[in-house]
């Protein structure tokens, strides 16, 4: 090689020394853009629902699966180079995205939506608007909770039982593992927009009930959140 072939591939290389960190760069910025869904704030202390739910349980509930399920929700995201901006949005398009999204994410949603369902102060009858809706519905509200307490005390495996409005009428259905009412790809008659929800995996309820599911779900009605349902059906009739 002589001085001149020498000179010239020392400048291509040095333009190509250039150019990584430039592309380099490029890919922090999209890895900087991807917003990082952070595990949200429980609204009441680990023990703040006993004796219904015991605080081993919600402890490890919280600090664990749903801190879990954050995690990986994130990871395979980014793993498909998916920038989003509302988790709502990606699961009402779920049939777009990857298992691990969709398992995650639903598993991230769900959570942040149950803990909200409850209250130390919840239990009781609704009142407002969601009563009126209950009873012109299920006829009351006794119709309501039986119905409810069957289709969770009797959903075959792990999943979530809801109430959902569905083309203005309430209605309960069932999901399987981490689905959530809003997912596209769910069959019609279960899809709908989430006003409660009862997560009926063991995990739930194992270390307090063992295999007594059904008292678990006898003691939610104790620790019910209507304001949230009720503020989920204002939000409703926003789209």
């Amino acid at each position: 090689m002589n001085k001149r072939e020498f000179l010239k591939t020392g400048v291509i290389g040095s333009l190509g020394l250039i150019a990584l960190p430039a592309f380099g760069r490029n890919r922090l910025n999209v890895f900087r853009d991807q917003k990082e869904f952070k595990l949200p704030e429980l609204p009441y202390a680990f023990d703040a629902l006993e004796p219904y739910i015991d605080k081993e349980t919600m402890e490890l509930h919280y600090t664990k699966h749903h801190a879990t399920y954050t995690t990986k929700f994130n990871e395979a995201l980014k793993e498909s180079g998916v920038i989003a901006e509302n988790v709502r949005s990606i699961l009402a398009d779920a049939s777009k995205y990857t298992e691990a999204i969709i398992n995650n994410g639903g598993g991230y949603l769900n959570h942040k939506m149950f803990w909200k369902c409850m209250s130390p102060d919840g239990g009781g009858t609704p009142t407002g608007q969601i009563a009126t809706l209950i009873d012109r519905d299920f006829g009351s509200f006794e119709n309501f909770r039986n119905e409810f307490s069957t289709a969770a005390k009797t959903l075959f495996g792990s999943g979530w039982t809801w109430l959902i409005l569905q083309n203005g009428v309430l209605k309960v259905v069932t999901t399987s593992n981490q689905d959530n009412p809003i997912m596209d790809i769910l069959p019609a008659e279960k899809k709908g927009f989430p006003l409660l929800c009862l997560d009926v995996w063991e995990h739930a309820y194992y270390l307090k009930y063992q295999n007594r599911r059904a008292d678990y779900v006898d003691a939610f009605w104790s620790i019910i959140n209507w304001e949230t349902v009720n503020n989920k059906l204002e939000k409703s009739a926003q789209g």
